[in-house]
């Protein structure tokens, strides 16, 4: 399989994703997570999501089982105000980077299951948690980029003269990735410089908009793709069934969630789509994903991924995949769509 850099001129960056640990057997939950980030890496990708709530295992001691499993595939490890000061984030990313000599990536997360905030007492409105994020991340960074001490005196955070150590080299910085489905969220990646991630709708309803300048974006993503048209909606309807029980799951996590993307996809998803079309959301009203899904041939789906990259979407973050396989597949439609764009260029 091609390496990341091959796919495409101009940094296009691919990840996978954990799989839920909720859902994890003890006695194999670690082998497990050394698979996949094996896979993600033979297929060429730059790194793998790794997610973090009330009922999810530690991120960073997750992280360091990929890192110690691979040879430099890079955690984009989720991370949550409410759960660790940013002194203590900064000092895991030096601290992994000194030990292993990789690179990580923030993903940086303002909310989350309104119950899970209410249980540890966050009752910080929507908006005013991205203020919060925002503070949050400048200290990581500046405590990241400052050889000496830093001061910062904010709305939620106050440090003084506080200093890094180990220092983390200057080729280990973290790239920051926060959710862009909000107003909020899309200012406070502007102002950090971070990319900010969607939940994409179709390709063809973003035509007349077109991207923001200067501000890197991305989107989450699922992908089954085959040879064959027929042979992809096979193994996609055979995988992600309707149910009955999910669609009720899916109607409480709405309850539970102030998330605009996921108000933002339960909209488009009670729009009806014909089954040629390879937006899917059929997975996420199942409560299957926490994604749209394009399904299709390679072909197809290497089209709709190009209208992407037109937008101006460098970042891909893949459902968890379903083994090796799967993700080469996937890989196949990606290397086309790269191939499509330098032919065109």
């Amino acid at each position: 399989m091609p390496t990341n850099t091959d796919l495409a001129a101009g940094s296009l960056k691919i990840f996978t994703t954990c799989p839920v640990s909720v859902l994890a057997q003890p006695r194999t939950c670690a082998r497990e997570l050394a698979d996949i980030a094996r896979w993600s890496e033979d297929a060429g990708c730059e790194g793998i999501l790794v997610f973090t709530d009330n009922a999810q295992l530690d991120p960073w001691l997750v992280s360091q089982i990929i890192v110690e499993a691979t040879e430099r595939l890079c955690p984009l490890v989720a991370v949550q105000p409410v759960y660790m000061h940013p002194y203590s984030v900064a000092k895991m990313v030096a601290s992994l980077g000194f030990l292993y000599g990789r690179r990580l990536y923030l993903n940086m997360v303002a909310g989350g299951f309104k119950n899970d905030l209410t249980a540890l007492n966050d009752l910080t409105p929507h908006d005013d948690r991205y203020t919060r994020l925002v503070e949050y991340t400048e200290i990581i960074q500046s405590l990241l980029n400052t050889p000496g001490p830093v001061s910062y005196e904010g709305r939620y955070y106050k440090v003084s003269n506080l200093k890094l150590a180990p220092a983390l080299p200057a080729e280990l910085l973290p790239g920051v990735y926060l959710s862009g489905s909000s107003q909020a969220g899309t200012d406070a990646a502007r102002r950090l410089g971070a990319t900010a991630i969607e939940y994409p709708k179709p390709a063809a309803e973003y035509a007349a908009a077109g991207a923001a300048p200067g501000a890197p974006i991305g989107i989450r993503i699922g992908i089954v793709a085959r040879p064959q048209e027929d042979e992809a909606w096979a193994v996609a309807r055979a995988r992600f069934p309707e149910d009955r029980k999910g669609q009720l799951a899916h109607q409480l996590a709405m309850k539970l969630s102030d998330s605009s993307w996921h108000r933002q996809l339960s909209e488009l998803g009670s729009e009806a789509r014909q089954g040629a079309h390879p937006y899917w959301l059929v997975p996420f009203q199942n409560y299957k994903a926490v994604c749209p899904y394009l399904v299709g041939s390679y072909e197809r789906v290497a089209e709709e991924v190009s209208r992407y990259l037109d937008i101006g979407y460098r970042s891909f973050i893949l459902d968890a995949p379903a083994g090796p396989d799967e993700l080469r597949h996937s890989m196949a439609a990606f290397e086309r769509a790269a191939t499509h764009r330098m032919a065109a260029a």
